[in-house]
């Protein structure tokens, strides 16, 4: 997960607009960054609450001090690939497409590359919004 941020202006630059996501579609904050769905999963297998923890245990296992990290980033978000669930949250596993790296002096674009993530949902909204859809039906 390293991120060349001289170069990867030009090549931000070089691609096709059709290609980049609509403005909205961007988020821009603090995930976790993972190269594998199999890293995300373990990420919440261990969750105890404390994200450095579990990251550190997770390239621990992988033998890789960078397999997964927190990172300052924009990016998109793809459809959930899977739900898992730690001890005390419940986490869509998603892709996400970095677009670029917030710094000192705002977000840099880099050269987009996808990872692996994952959103903790809020159960107590999602049971709500059951709850809401059983008593409508």
């Amino acid at each position: 997960m390293t991120f060349v941020p001289g170069l990867a202006s030009l090549a931000f630059l070089s691609l096709p607009i059709a290609d980049l996501p609509a403005a909205h579609d961007v988020q821009v904050g603090t995930a976790l960054v993972c190269d594998t769905q199999e890293q995300v999963e373990r990420f919440v297998a261990v969750y105890a609450g404390d994200a450095a923890t579990a990251v550190s245990t997770v390239n621990a296992e992988e033998h890789d001090p960078s397999a997964c990290g927190m990172a300052s980033v924009a990016y998109v978000v793809s459809p959930p690939l899977a739900t898992a669930r730690s001890k005390d949250a419940t986490f869509q596993i998603v892709k996400i497409l970095v677009l670029g790296v917030t710094t000192e002096d705002g977000v840099q674009p880099v050269k987009p590359a996808p990872f692996f993530s994952a959103l903790e949902v809020d159960e107590r909204v999602a049971s709500r919004g059951s709850a809401e859809a059983s008593a409508a039906g």
